[in-house]
């Protein structure tokens, strides 16, 4: 029997709450956050003030962007090609999350708490959490971070200083995801930003299907970002807008 100390230890998923809460609890370390992700579940704790409590979510329906659908506008395509920006992965990863935790605007707080902060970077340094950062020479402008298993790859949260520096990061996700093999990008919750750049939704027991597939493909994240399949994805599809709404 499992027991709620343990790793193993997760409800099933069809007992979240409609708002996607599964539990609340448990332990935050890599091997609880392994095995929730192996499982279709994340943590997000719910931060009020001082007050903290440990959550994990599985919502339903879940948000995902196919890798072949993201939409770049026409004039973030632009700003791409005017290579004012470098793009590289893993070499700031403490950064790029510091920079998503910081205050926003419209925003009293971050779920991203010293502890989420810790384990993730224990993640990193076992190979299973990376980041895309988006430079302006030696300054790091944007970027984003997320958890990688086999050809899964979980986007957590992203960041920008700069106009269009975190969309800049996640095309260039998607191009190296691509080019990588990768099967499931999982952005959790449709928000307008992710609509915007292509997100949709799908029923969580079809995703819960995709994830077993994906998480056991012979696939890994690599220690060069890959852009090679960027050109393609830098011509708007049909119905992509002209111009995207600024960050």
């Amino acid at each position: 029997m499992a027991h709620y100390d343990d790793p193993d230890y997760f409800p099933p998923v069809s007992w979240a709450s409609r708002e996607g809460l599964l539990m609340l609890g448990g332990r935050l370390d890599t091997d609880w956050v392994l095995s929730a992700y192996r499982r279709g579940i994340f943590p997000w704790p719910l931060v009020d003030g001082d007050h903290e409590v440990l959550a994990w979510f599985s919502p339903d329906p879940r948000a995902v962007i196919e890798l072949d659908q993201l939409h770049v506008s026409r004039r973030l395509a632009r700003r791409i090609r005017g290579n004012q920006y470098q793009v590289t992965s893993d070499r700031a990863f403490a950064a790029v999350m510091h920079g998503c935790a910081a205050p926003r605007v419209r925003e009293s707080g971050t779920w991203i708490t010293p502890e989420m902060l810790r384990v993730y970077c224990e993640l990193h340094a076992l190979g299973h959490a990376h980041s895309v950062e988006v430079w302006r020479g030696e300054e790091l402008v944007g970027g984003l971070y997320g958890i990688g298993l086999g050809a899964f790859f979980a986007g957590e949260s992203m960041f920008h200083t700069c106009r269009d520096s975190s969309k800049i990061a996640l095309v260039a996700l998607v191009a190296h995801l691509r080019a990588r093999g990768f099967q499931l990008f999982d952005v959790q919750q449709a928000t307008e930003h992710a609509v915007r750049m292509g997100a949709t939704v799908i029923p969580r027991k079809r995703f819960l299907a995709r994830l077993r597939t994906a998480v056991n493909s012979p696939v890994t994240f690599g220690c060069q970002l890959d852009t090679s399949v960027l050109p393609r994805l830098l011509h708007p599809s049909d119905g992509t807008p002209a111009d995207g709404v600024d960050e």
